[in-house]
């Protein structure tokens, strides 16, 4: 699926693009009490981009240039923006375009 076509509310979604930012992570507090790590990055495509949130290891598999493809996604609204999240059921596979 195109970035474009992404709208907020979306489930089992895949798209793929190349990262062209990643934010500094960033320690979080989970509702469970425990931390977790989480960053932002954007994903392009031909069609447009999208912010993308990373967690804990998923963070240290990516960097800018990197080729990723998110399988079984949902998107979901965050401060007035439409956000890629790969989930619990989701997938990041990282690779070659």
């Amino acid at each position: 699926m195109k970035i474009r076509e992404l709208k907020d509310g979306m489930r089992r979604v895949d798209s793929e693009g190349t990262v062209s930012e990643i934010s500094e992570p960033r320690a979080v507090t989970l509702r469970t009490g425990g931390q977790a790590r989480v960053a932002d990055c954007t994903l392009q495509d031909d069609s447009g981009s999208i912010k993308l949130t990373l967690w804990d290891d998923q963070i240290d598999k990516v960097e800018v240039g990197s080729f990723v493809r998110i399988e079984n996604g949902y998107t979901n609204s965050f401060r007035g923006e439409v956000r890629l999240n790969v989930g619990r059921y989701g997938r990041l596979v990282t690779g070659e375009a």
